[in-house]
C-alpha cells in the first residue's frame, strides 16, 4: 500500500461492499473535545464527564476481576459500601462470620480486601520474618492525629525498634508493683460496690457493670502507666467524658479504617483542626492533654525516676513525642479490650448458673484449703483449673478486639487457602469465625461451656489454646499488654465472687451490645448482694 493510499480519506471496505465506520483514535477524541471547547461548554462538560465515568467503570471492572475468584457479596467486590454498612450497624464481626460460614475460610469484603477464618494463615502473616506488612487500615488508628503509635505504625523497622524499647515496661520486669496495683484497684472497685451498690430486701441499688468494669480497667492501666489512677472508681464518674466520647469516636475511626484515604485526608494538617486536640476541656482531646502533661512532667530535669511503665519507656530511650503517643494508646487499648473480657465473663456466668456455682465452689474450696490468699496472687490463680477455663472461654466467646487488622500481601503474591492472592491485597481476620469454629471447639462452639477446656484430650485442648492465644496476636505483632490483661483476669473474678452474689436485672435484655472494633456494653445492669446475707 502506498503512502498516498494510506492518507486517502475514502472509507475502507468490508466484505459485501459496505463501508466500515472508522474507529476514532485518541487524536479524534482530542479533536472532538477541542471542537466542543470552542463551541458549547455543555458539550465539553459532557465529554469530560463521559471520560471520567468510563474511567471509573473501567477501574471498577479491573478491580473486580483481580479478585473475582474469591467468593463474597457482589456489592463488596465493587465498592466499600458493604463493609461500611455493616460497620455502621455495629455487627461487622457477626457479618464476617456469616460469610465464612457460607463461603469458606477466605472471603472478599471489599475491592481489595479479604478476610480469613484460617488461624494458620494469621500465624504465617505474623511471623517475625514474615514479608507481610500492616495495611492502610491502620492509618485510621492514630489516636492522637499528630503522631503514630505502636499500633498504627506501619514502618516495619521503626515498629520493631519502638517495640524493643517498650518490652520491659509491658512485661512487668521493671514494674515490680504491677500485681499490687491491680489488687489496689480491685479493692477500690469492691469499696465502691460496698458504698453505693449493695442491694438488700429493703433497698434496691442496681449497678451498670458495663460502666464499672471499664472504670476498673481505666484506673488499672493509668496507674500502671503513670504511677497514679485517673480516679474513675474513686469518683464513680466518667472523667473527661472519656467513655461518652470514645463511644462516639471509635465507631467513626472504624469507618475511617474502611476508607484509609479519607482517614489520611482528615488527619492532614489542613483539616486537623476538626479533630480532638489537647486544649479541649472535655472529651478525647482533654484526655490527650492530660497524658501529654504527665509525660512532659517526666521529662523535666528535676523529676525523679519512677518504677512504672512510663519510667521504663523513658529509661529505654523513648523521646517525649514517642512517650506521649504511647500514653494515649495504653489507656485506650489497655482499658477497652480488658473491660470486654471482664464484662463478657460476668455476663455469661450470670446467665449460666451451673458454671457460676462451679467457679464459686472452686474458689470457696481453695480458700478453705488455704490455697489462695486474700487478695489472690497471680501464681495461685493459675492453679485453679475452672477459673482458667472460664477466662479462656470468655475470651473465646467474645474476642475483645473485633477489628480486621488488615495485613498487606507481599509484592509477589501468595497462595492463601488454596487460592492465589496478588501482591498488595489486604488480608484481615474474621475473629468470631476463628474462635467459634466447630472443627476446633466442637459442635457447641456457639455456647459458653468452660468444661471444654477440662477435656482429657491434651492435643485437642492445646489446639484450642493456641487458637485462643491468637486473640493477642503473635510474632512481630503480639499484643504487648497480654501480661497485664491476664493478671487482671486472674484476680478480679475471684475477688468479686468470693464476696458478692451477682444476678442480672433484665435477663431478657441483659445488655445492649454492639461492635466498633471493640465491643461496647451499654445498660448492663446487675443486682449485687453480700454473700451469706439473709437480706
Amino acid at each position: 500500500m502506498s503512502a498516498g493510499n494510506m492518507s486517502s480519506p475514502s472509507s475502507p471496505q468490508v466484505p459485501g461492499g459496505a463501508a466500515a465506520t472508522p474507529t476514532p483514535g485518541a487524536s479524534t477524541l482530542v479533536a472532538a473535545a477541542m471542537d466542543a471547547l470552542n463551541g458549547s461548554p455543555w458539550a465539553a462538560a459532557t465529554i469530560v464527564g463521559s471520560v471520567l465515568v468510563a474511567s471509573f467503570v473501567l477501574h471498577t471492572i479491573v478491580e473486580w476481576y483481580r479478585l473475582s475468584h474469591i467468593p463474597g457479596p457482589f456489592l463488596a467486590s465493587i465498592s466499600r459500601y458493604w463493609v461500611i454498612r455493616e460497620s455502621l450497624r455495629g455487627r461487622l464481626p457477626q457479618s464476617l462470620k456469616k460469610l465464612n460460614d457460607k463461603h469458606g475460610p477466605l472471603v472478599r469484603i471489599g475491592p481489595n480486601d479479604l478476610v480469613t477464618s484460617d488461624v494458620s494463615v494469621l500465624r504465617k502473616m505474623m511471623q517475625v520474618r514474615s514479608p507481610y506488612t500492616r495495611g492502610p487500615w491502620y492509618d485510621a488508628w492514630r489516636l492522637d492525629p499528630t503522631r503514630d503509635n505502636l499500633f498504627s505504625m506501619r514502618d516495619e523497622d521503626a515498629h520493631t525498634l519502638l517495640r524493643s524499647k517498650m518490652a520491659a515496661g509491658y512485661s512487668g520486669k521493671e514494674n515490680l508493683s504491677m500485681e499490687t496495683t491491680i489488687e489496689t484497684n480491685i479493692s477500690r472497685l469492691v469499696d465502691l460496690i460496698e458504698r453505693k451498690y449493695i442491694s438488700t430486701s429493703r433497698e434496691y441499688r442496681p449497678m451498670d457493670f458495663g460502666e464499672k468494669g471499664q472504670f476498673f480497667t481505666l484506673d488499672v492501666i493509668s496507674e500502671l502507666a503513670f504511677g497514679e489512677p485517673l480516679g474513675y472508681l474513686e469518683r464513680d464518674d466518667d472523667q473527661y467524658d472519656y467513655i461518652k466520647i470514645t463511644t462516639a469516636s471509635i465507631p467513626a475511626m472504624l469507618i475511617l479504617s474502611c476508607v484509609p484515604t479519607l482517614a489520611n485526608i482528615i488527619q492532614s494538617r489542613f483539616l486537623r483542626f476538626l479533630l480532638p486536640k489537647e486544649t479541649d476541656k472535655i472529651g478525647f482531646g482533654a484526655f490527650i492533654g492530660v497524658t501529654n502533661r504527665v509525660v512532659a512532667n517526666r521529662f523535666k530535669s528535676d523529676t525523679p525516676e519512677q518504677q512504672d511503665m512510663l519510667g521504663s519507656f523513658i529509661r529505654h530511650g523513648l523521646n517525649q513525642e514517642e512517650a506521649s503517643g504511647e500514653a494515649v494508646l495504653q489507656i485506650v487499648a489497655g482499658s477497652d479490650t480488658s473491660a470486654t473480657t471482664i464484662r463478657c465473663a460476668m455476663l455469661y456466668l450470670m446467665s449460666n448458673p451451673p458454671a457460676y456455682r462451679k467457679l464459686q465452689t472452686e474458689i470457696d474450696e481453695a480458700i478453705a484449703a488455704g490455697k489462695i490468699s486474700s487478695p489472690i496472687q497471680d501464681s495461685e490463680a493459675r492453679q485453679l483449673p475452672y477459673l482458667q477455663a472460664v477466662i479462656k472461654e470468655a475470651i473465646r466467646m467474645l474476642p475483645p478486639a473485633g477489628g480486621t487488622f488488615f495485613k498487606e500481601v507481599p509484592p509477589g503474591g501468595d497462595v492463601i487457602c488454596g487460592k492465589f492472592v496478588p501482591g498488595g491485597t489486604q488480608v484481615g481476620s474474621s475473629a468470631l469465625a476463628i474462635h467459634h469454629d466447630k472443627k476446633t471447639f466442637g459442635e457447641d462452639a456457639e455456647s459458653f461451656r468452660p468444661e471444654r477446656w477440662l477435656n482429657k484430650d491434651a492435643e485437642k485442648v492445646d489446639r484450642m489454646r493456641q487458637t485462643v492465644d491468637m486473640v493477642f496476636h503473635s510474632g512481630k505483632w503480639q499484643c504487648p499488654g497480654k501480661t497485664v490483661a491476664l493478671m487482671e483476669f486472674n484476680k478480679i473474678f475471684v475477688e468479686l465472687l468470693r464476696r458478692f452474689e451477682w444476678s442480672l436485672v433484665n435477663p431478657f435484655t441483659a445488655a445492649k451490645l454492639n461492635n466498633a472494633g471493640v465491643w461496647m456494653f451499654d445498660d448492663f445492669y446487675v443486682r449485687v448482694t453480700r454473700r451469706n446475707s439473709d437480706e
